[in-house]
């Protein structure tokens, strides 16, 4: 009778999959659509839907969510052209997830306007995930993330429902700001659910509302301008001249210029002079290690600097908040990462073993235990007295080496991305450290949104002109270099706390990873950066030319790849970053991260260890025996010598 029930009960399982895997094609109106079950995350590639895993022991909750994510997936594949979406997207770290937000609102809006029972397997699966991110806990906006509170309130209005419950109080603490700036904006999106282009034009107008504006990536006539002035400046430099000799020049500008040795007169700028000590520090082209604010400039742009670090921070992750609440986001990052432990574990099994297999191998001779030394048998025949003969192979560490991850913690980084981000470090430092290979974790955003501390207090200044980085820095420490995995272990679970991630300033955070390996004791240090775009901070940018970080940001590169020991290598999450480092790899989905990252640190000590193959050598007590090396040995000889 057991065995009987047991069967109904995988019967009725199977019998659930088909309805939803019928469901799903459906919905989509993709008959061709196939459907799996596993345990990989929820999504949809090409024709392949991936679903939460069915089994006889899910209780009512699960089926719920697994109805709720086919139906998203579904209404996604139906209702949503990536194409119209990709031409309307913006670039800032705020506007993004803001854009992100109202798509999906939209999506999943329209569904459950059209049929009843998607709307409730979708509202079921909402609150369940409004419930494990918290947001019945988040009661002020330095917490609350702006983008879901949109998407919340969109929601709201299109469908004439309340927000979840666990979702209130964090709507709450952002709906009077939101109805102030864009109440009518949230008004007329309801008449546009089924018109991606228009809805996504409209969301863009609700952004500018927002005060986000300059994060849409629009430029205006007069930067358009001013960028085709320059690269004309460049190509036809002879007619710009004759062009402002025809021009000529206003008296003021007369009166305020110097003259050149052919007697023409150009203008300049009190404020873009340079004093002696920038002008020396951009003649010495040195940027030392210890001091951002003397980053190298071009001489024809003012050198970086910061109007004030009064409010900036690095800060050990668990004094960010108390242990119990870093135990439950550690516990929820687990749950969010049952899906990819498995892949993940594998590649960095897989790193451990190329790596140990690397390392170099030595013999001790002549010792009175271990294995026996077969070479030197004949002694006994020649000298019966004299003692068998032991041997005894020793691992030797690699050379001593530091690897430090730092990882991008800005808002566009919410979700998916910072998620396997922090498992991928996680399971990189365990199997390093393994290895004998230490690793560092840290990461980098700031502790407010539009400029802080920092901007207020150069407001209560007067706002003075080019002011310089404009935002309070907040860097953090997840895992010490000396400190084990095990005690690190939980801090990795901060990533997940909502209202941590906010804007990224990337070349002060690369230096300050920088100068902590440099003064490491390791020979050999190795830095891997893992972001998903270009520095952004509003603050800054709205006060300073729109290039201003990121040509420190390369300027900073430039350095370490050139004059430093410390070896750079980087990860872009949908983001080119091969325009800025030498060394580096773009995914285009968060998914790849742990292959990505394993396959660029393991070639890394394929690297050395191919250009240090010819010098292996079986190093003792005593003489080792001719014709006694090791096959390993050899193999990376002929790699080495066969290396372009």
């Amino acid at each position: 009778m057991a065995d009987q029930t047991s069967e109904q009960r995988e019967d009725a399982v199977e019998s659930f999959k088909r309805a939803i895997e019928e469901a799903v094609r459906t919905i989509a109106e993709e008959p061709e659509l196939t459907v799996s079950f596993g345990t990989e995350a929820s999504g949809a590639s090409g024709n392949q839907v991936r679903l939460p895993q069915l089994t006889t022991e899910t209780n009512a909750e699960g089926v719920l969510n697994v109805r709720g994510e086919a139906d998203a997936i579904a209404l996604r594949i139906a209702h949503h052209d990536d194409q119209v979406h990709a031409g309307h997207q913006p670039t800032g770290s705020q506007a993004r997830p803001i854009y992100e937000a109202l798509e999906t609102a939209r999506v999943e809006s329209l569904g459950s306007l059209q049929m009843k029972g998607v709307a409730a397997n979708l509202r079921a699966r909402l609150e369940k995930q409004c419930g494990e991110r918290g947001y019945g806990e988040m009661t002020s906006r330095d917490d609350a993330p702006l983008a879901e509170a949109v998407g919340l309130m969109v929601r709201e209005r299109i469908l004439g429902e309340k927000p979840p419950a666990s979702a209130r109080a964090m709507v709450d603490t952002w709906r009077p700001w939101i109805e102030e700036k864009a109440g009518k904006r949230l008004d007329e999106m309801k008449d546009l659910v089924e018109d991606q282009e228009g809805f996504a034009e409209i969301t863009l107008d609700l952004i500018r509302d927002l005060d986000l504006g300059d994060e849409l990536g629009e430029q205006s006539e007069e930067q358009q301008e001013s960028e085709d002035n320059e690269m004309g400046e460049g190509e036809n430099s002879s007619d710009n001249e004759e062009q402002q000799e025809a021009e000529g020049q206003t008296t003021e500008q007369m009166e305020a210029g110097q003259e050149d040795e052919e007697g023409e007169t150009i203008e300049l700028d009190a404020d873009d002079m340079p004093d002696e000590t920038e002008a020396e520090d951009m003649a010495d082209g040195d940027m030392p290690w210890r001091n951002p604010d003397t980053a190298p400039g071009s001489p024809n742009d003012p050198p970086y600097k910061v109007f004030t670090a009064q409010f900036d921070e690095t800060i050990a992750a668990e004094d960010l908040c108390d242990t119990e609440e870093l135990t439950r986001l550690r516990a929820y990052l687990d749950q969010q990462l049952r899906a990819l432990q498995g892949v993940v574990a594998r590649l960095a099994n897989r790193l451990q073993r190329r790596l140990l297999a690397q390392q170099n191998r030595s013999w001790d001779f002549d010792l009175e235990e271990g294995v026996l030394d077969a070479a030197r048998l004949s002694r006994v025949l020649t000298d019966p007295l004299h003692p068998l003969s032991f041997k005894m192979e020793q691992d030797t560490e690699f050379r001593d080496t530091v690897v430090t991850l730092l990882l991008d913690n800005s808002g566009s980084m919410r979700g998916r991305p910072i998620t396997v981000a922090a498992m991928c470090a996680d399971i990189l430092a365990r199997t390093l450290e393994r290895c004998a290979v230490k690793v560092e974790i840290l990461g980098f955003t700031t502790r407010a949104w539009k400029g802080g501390a920092s901007r207020e207090e150069w407001l209560a200044a007067g706002k003075p002109p080019k002011p310089g980085r404009l935002n309070d820095l907040r860097h953090i420490i997840y895992k010490g270099a000396d400190a084990p995995w095990r005690r690190a272990r939980r801090n990795l679970g901060l990533m997940m706390r909502e209202g941590l991630l906010k804007e990224n300033i990337d070349g002060e955070a690369l230096l300050w990873a920088h100068n902590r390996l440099m003064a490491r004791p390791e020979q050999r240090r190795i830095l891997m950066v893992i972001s998903d775009g270009a520095p952004v901070d509003d603050s800054t940018l709205s006060v300073n030319s729109g290039n201003y970080l990121e040509r420190h940001l390369r300027e900073t590169i430039s350095y370490i790849e050139n004059k430093s020991p410390v070896e750079l290598l980087a990860i872009g999450i949908g983001h080119d970053v091969t325009r800025y480092y030498k060394r580096a790899v773009t995914i285009v989905d968060a998914e790849q991260l742990g292959g990505a990252m394993t396959d660029q640190l393991a070639e890394m000590f394929e690297d050395e260890s191919m250009a240090r193959g010819p010098r292996r050598k079986r190093e003792g007590k005593g003489h080792a025996p001719a014709g006694h090396s090791p096959r390993k040995t050899s193999l990376q000889s002929i790699k080495a010598a066969t290396r372009p």
